[in-house]
């Protein structure tokens, strides 16, 4: 726990330095947004495109250490704790990354970010998977339906299951690297297809288990 507090708190104390070293190079009006083709959709003040970034990773890194300490099954969470922490960690220096693509981006080093998120969504997902197949049922994390909520053994099949096919989005998301005008699909159609399966699959578990317990 200590390990990875001080691990986060220096990634999100990294982001405000890169700010601060980047801040003479910046432009005025600094770009802080694309559009699915990595073409830029969207600009910001100097100061709100310097520290934007840096405020969220905060914000971030607040929630996700906050939420083992609030969720009602905090004793479960404590049971897959070093899989938890490590996705904080991928996702704060994912988040990093992102932060340096768009302050490059405003110094001209043109690095497009649909070459550097769908690697780190890739992943992000694929992690997701492993803390998946490891979760215990809380409140917070892994997937989360009515159902799963509701049954220790359909959480444990539908999360397992999930946690495979999050592997494969991950594998399938990183392609999209090499298909930029085309990165977004490799992102967002997988990742739907998952979770569309996984609210199926866990409706149709918890239905078996009532009948069997009828």
């Amino acid at each position: 726990m200590r390990k990875t507090t001080a691990a986060i708190t220096g990634l999100v104390l990294l982001s405000f330095i890169l700010s601060v070293y980047f801040y003479p190079q910046v432009p005025e009006q600094m770009a802080t947004h694309w559009n699915s083709q990595g073409e830029v959709n969207g600009y910001m003040p100097k100061l709100w495109g310097l520290f934007f970034m840096p405020l969220v990773i905060t914000g971030l890194a607040i929630m996700f250490l906050v939420i083992p300490k609030i969720d009602p099954r905090k004793e479960n969470i404590a049971k897959f704790r070093k899989y938890y922490d490590g996705f904080i960690v991928i996702l704060i220096l994912f988040m990093v990354a992102v932060h340096l693509q768009i302050l490059l981006w405003n110094t001209g080093i043109r690095i497009s970010p649909n070459a550097v998120i769908p690697l780190g969504i890739g992943l992000l997902f694929y992690y997701m998977g492993v803390l998946m197949e490891n979760a215990e049922r809380n409140w917070f994390i892994g997937i989360r339906t009515p159902w799963t909520l509701s049954s220790d053994s359909v959480w444990k099949r539908t999360n397992r299951l999930g946690g495979k096919l999050f592997k494969i989005a991950g594998i399938a998301a990183v392609f999209g690297a090499f298909f930029p005008e085309y990165a977004i699909y490799f992102i967002l159609v997988p990742a739907l297809i998952v979770a569309g399966i996984t609210v199926v699959y866990s409706y149709i578990e918890y239905q078996k288990e009532l009948k069997n317990n009828d």
